[in-house]
């Protein structure tokens, strides 16, 4: 049960991480289209926000689970990195407000948080239990 509750996780992390990065990628594309498309919810600042926040939590608590099986600090770097660069493209106003550097800061981030929950997958699906297991 635990086992594939942890890969579901990390599964929907990955997923929306990674949609998240193709969200930021996309949003200067579309800025001068929102208006007349109706987008202006999906490029707004809260869903930014919500996002945000939603990987941070889902990241931290997936990672930080998959961690104390795995031992390898990798993942857990990977995702800290990645949420480091989303919460300076969110909470730095000069960044936040330059479309393209913010865009860049942003994808980079969702990337490194998809791709960290990728990690954990693999390096939980390799871990053995064997004498030298921690838990």
């Amino acid at each position: 049960m635990k086992s594939s509750l942890r890969h579901l996780l990390d599964r929907l992390g990955a997923a929306g991480s990674l949609v998240c990065a193709l969200h930021c990628a996309l949003v200067p594309l579309l800025l001068a289209l929102a208006p007349s498309l109706g987008l202006s919810l999906w490029l707004g600042e809260s869903l930014e926000e919500i996002f945000v926040v939603f990987v941070t939590v889902l990241g931290a608590f997936s990672l930080i689970w998959g961690y104390r099986r795995h031992r390898v600090f990798r993942a857990l770097g990977m995702l800290l990195a990645g949420l480091a660069a989303l919460w300076v493209g969110v909470l730095y106003p000069p960044l936040h407000a330059s479309v393209v550097p913010h865009a860049i800061v942003m994808t980079v981030g969702g990337t490194l948080v998809g791709l960290a929950h990728l990690l954990n997958l693999r390096l939980n699906h390799w871990h053995v239990h064997d004498a030298s297991c921690a838990h």
